[in-house]
């Protein structure tokens, strides 16, 4: 056998199983992998930069529908999640240390309850989410519909709902005043109006005439089901006449924020799986830990993005 083919065959087998044929050595492999990672973390923090952005610009534009829609959200649920995404992470970096000192036990035990911690979030979340869309609250102009109805009961812009026009004094009126101007009619001040109506946001013209939107027939049957409605019904408590404009805005950015970290999670649930599985085959030592140390650092930043949101959609 030649000289060279007899030294590539005892190079070979001098090498670990785990290096790749295009690495020199383990070392080179590791920092090549973890360089890898850091760069795909990079996009991950600019495609949620992004939302940050969108959120700060419609926050800053409008505040008010953030402190109405944060209303609606469950604090405790969120609150709860972020302790156990909190304890995750710990258990993750303590798997990492396992690793790196060849403690196969503990290494299986901090990867099972990192994979506990990850399915727990999402099961919350499964309910908070479910509680919503039982109430009604969905992303998009179906927020402002009943379940089964059909989006004509709704004005053009689908931002308010339309009230029947009574002719009704000024004192008594309490105009939407998310309806926009265009949608609005003039009506006299005269006899007594339905109660309850809250005249301080009352806006009036000349003659003290009221500005009041003016709905079709079937509108306004649809208007006078819902002022007797049983308040406990979904949805009812959504139909406040005086909640802010593009309300349904605060929840199309709450579902595509956490929605979009929760696929995050559930890919972190495979991730976490998949090195259970190597984990109990034996794959991992104080000498290959790089597959370990790598997820390590995605369930970091997975943990890190629900810390800005928490707080920026349930507590501010």
């Amino acid at each position: 056998m030649p000289e060279a083919q007899t030294h590539d065959k005892e190079h070979d087998h001098d090498r670990p199983w785990f290096l790749g044929h295009h690495w020199e050595n383990p070392q080179q492999q590791f920092e090549a992998g973890k360089l890898g990672m850091w760069l795909f973390l990079a996009t991950e923090v600019l495609l949620f930069g992004g939302l940050f952005v969108g959120y700060s610009v419609w926050r800053g534009n409008h505040p008010e529908l953030f402190q109405f829609g944060s209303k609606y959200l469950n604090t405790a649920m969120g609150a709860t999640n972020t302790v156990v995404l909190i304890c995750s992470s710990l258990t993750m970096a303590w798997a990492v240390t396992a690793a790196q000192q060849n403690k196969q036990k503990l290494l299986k035990i901090m990867l099972t309850l990192t994979l506990a911690g990850a399915v727990t979030f999402l099961v919350i979340k499964y309910f908070e989410y479910t509680h919503k869309f039982n109430e009604g609250i969905y992303p998009g102009i179906s927020f402002y519909q009943q379940p089964g109805e059909k989006s004509h009961y709704w004005d053009k812009s689908m931002v308010a709902f339309a009230r029947p026009t009574w002719t009704i004094p000024v004192a008594n009126v309490a105009p939407d005043l998310t309806m926009p101007m265009s949608e609005m009619s003039t009506v006299a001040a005269a006899a007594t109006g339905p109660a309850g109506f809250n005249a301080a946001a009352l806006e009036t013209v000349e003659g003290g005439e009221a500005l009041i939107h003016t709905p079709t027939p079937e509108e306004a049957t649809h208007a006078i089901a819902l002022e007797h409605a049983d308040v406990d019904q979904p949805m009812h408590h959504l139909q406040d006449p005086l909640r802010p404009r593009d309300a349904h805005m605060f929840f199309n950015i709450y579902f595509m924020m956490t929605g979009l970290h929760g696929i995050h999670v559930l890919l972190g649930i495979f991730l976490m799986g998949w090195l259970l599985y190597r984990a109990n085959k034996g794959h991992f030592s104080d000498k290959y830990f790089t597959p370990i140390d790598l997820g390590g650092l995605y369930w970091h930043v997975v943990d890190l993005i629900w810390i800005f949101l928490f707080p920026l959609f349930y507590l501010i």
